[in-house]
Parts: structure tokens; sequence; C-alpha cells
């Protein structure tokens, strides 16, 4: 824990500052809240995780709650990019947060009446089963988050009936609401992630996850499993890998890998040295726990004491 009060987190003069993907009443809001100290803490909302990111950077806010990964749709795109390139960042912390949908409308408008639905691209897909079966002439317009559709609502001229929104930001609104639960699959889980500039890390806890960016540093046969190798011969868990274009030229991809353990471990911490080895513009993105609790399973010959006593093995050889 830094004297900050948050390991890893910027001091800023006078009160805790956030920065989210907003507007008021979205998902990442309800997040945010989550971390101790928010609610009594400056909430801003971002237009963007860009924007987010980039207040974060420049200071004006210690640190950003943004979403990085859908149960259902995957990776995040927008954040996956955000946070492999630029200034470096520091993940404190992920998030879980269950998905709830709502069907909200302005006063008079009724099911039948729908024509055009607006909602971000994650939440309609969620939600197109029950809206084929419930509102199947309705056109799909997308939003930047489910909370600025439910915002646009309330203009008449914003060209849409509906949206699909939080109950928190329809309550708020004071929309109407003609269906709840229309999500598709009812134990969706968004996990979000709280981010802040590089300082010091979280303690491990023994249940962590470990996040980093992994350039493939040249296309040729064998050169994802160069990297994957690093991993697996050291014990070494991934629950997430994904691609993403660098956007440079056609085919350049980078992976974004979740870890199970905590850079302080022995053996995520050789496997980083082994991957820095292969690709020197390895980003590492934090160790924090895990929002689950779950501890990853160590096998006997990958446990700290493996490593330790195999270092010393080493050493004895050397020096006789």
């Amino acid at each position: 824990m830094s004297p900050e009060g948050t390991a890893g987190q910027p001091k800023l003069p006078g009160t805790m500052v956030y920065t989210y993907l907003g507007p008021e009443g979205t998902f990442t809001e309800a997040a945010l809240l989550q971390v101790p100290g928010a609610a009594e803490a400056v909430r801003i909302p971002s237009t963007s995780v860009t924007s987010a990111l980039e207040m974060v950077r420049s200071g004006h806010a210690n640190a950003a709650v943004v979403p990085i990964e859908n149960s259902v749709e995957g990776g995040v795109s927008a954040t996956l990019d955000a946070i492999s390139v630029g200034q470096p960042l520091r993940i404190l912390r992920e998030i879980l947060v269950p998905i709830t949908f709502v069907l909200a409308v302005r006063p008079g408008i009724e099911l039948e009446d729908i024509r055009k639905v607006s909602t971000h691209s994650h939440a309609w897909a969620q939600c197109r089963n029950w809206a084929e079966l419930n509102i199947p002439k309705a056109e799909y317009l997308p939003a930047s988050s489910t909370a600025a559709a439910a915002v646009g609502l309330q203009d008449e001229s914003s060209g849409f009936d509906a949206a699909i929104c939080a109950p928190l930001v329809a309550s708020r609104l004071g929309l109407n609401v003609l269906a709840r639960d229309i999500g598709d699959i009812s134990d969706a889980v968004t996990r979000f992630i709280l981010i802040s500039l590089p300082g010091l890390l979280p303690e491990p806890t023994g249940a962590d996850k470990t996040t980093v960016v992994i350039p493939l540093p040249e296309d040729r046969p064998g050169a994802l499993m160069e990297i994957l190798d690093q991993f697996s011969t050291r014990g070494v868990n991934l629950s997430r890998i994904e691609s993403r274009p660098t956007g440079a030229f056609l085919g350049d991809y980078f992976f974004s890998i979740d870890a199970d353990g905590h850079v302080s471990d022995a053996r995520v911490a050789d496997a980083l040295k082994g991957l820095h080895r292969v690709s020197p513009e390895l980003r590492f993105l934090g160790s924090y726990p895990r929002a689950d609790h779950r501890r990853a399973q160590v096998l006997p010959h990958t446990s700290d004491s493996a490593f330790e006593a195999a270092d010393q093995w080493l050493e004895s050889l050397i020096n006789g």
C-alpha cells in the first residue's frame, strides 16, 4: 500500500478524483462505486475510454474505471487498444458487475409503437434475441453507452423511440420501463478495471492476476507458440488471450493476456523475463487481486520454493 492511500495511485491535491466511462448511470459508474472511498470522492464522467485514460495520464484524475471484458461479447476493443499504446498505465484492481437491462421509453410510448431502439453495441448483442421476439420491427441505432441512449431518449428529436439501458439510469431520468431483465443470458457479467499511473503494485494475495500486452516480434511459424511456451513451461495459467491489430499494417498484431498470479510470484516473474527476451516491447499492465478471489493452482515444481531451490543449486555449481 502506497502512502497516497491506494497502491499505485498518484497523489492529487485535495479530494481523490476518479473518472469513468459516462455519462452518469452507466454500469461503469456502478463499478466505480464498488471501489472503497469512491462514493465520497469526486467522480467525473468521460465521453470515451480514451478520454478517461487521458485524464489520468494528464494528472486531472487519480484513476479511471473502464470496461475491459464482457462474458458475452468478450474483450472491449476500445479499452484493449487504448491501454496498449501511449504513456504506460497500471491496473490496480478489477471489478465484476452483473448486467441487467431494461427497455425504457418516453411517457406515452408503448411496445407496439417502437420503431427504433438505441443502446451500446455490447448491450444490443446481449438483448438481440429478446428484441427480435418482442420488438421485431425495431431498427437498432448504436450509442456510445447505454446511459447515453437513455439520455438521448429525453430529446424527442433524437430519432429513436426506446433505449436499452441499466435500471439505475432509467430511474434517475424518470423514464417509463416497459420490460425488465431483457438480457438473453441471465447471468451476464462485465469486468471493469481501475487504472492509474505506474506506482507501487498492490500486494500479492495468492489470488491475483497479471495483465500484459505482447507484440508479435515476427510473423513466422511458431512465433505465437514461443510466447505461450514462456507461460506453460513455468506452470502459469492464462485466463484470457486476445489478438488485436496494431494498426501499422494488415497482419500486424499484439496479444493481450491475463495470467494467473502476481509478478512477485517466481513462476510469473520468470515467465515475464522469458517473454521480454522474446518480445522486448512487452508492456506490463499490472498485477492485482482477482475479483472472484480464486487462487491459482500451483504445481509443486512451479512453486516459489522450487524456483529458490533451483537457484541455490545452480549457484552451488558455479561457486563450487
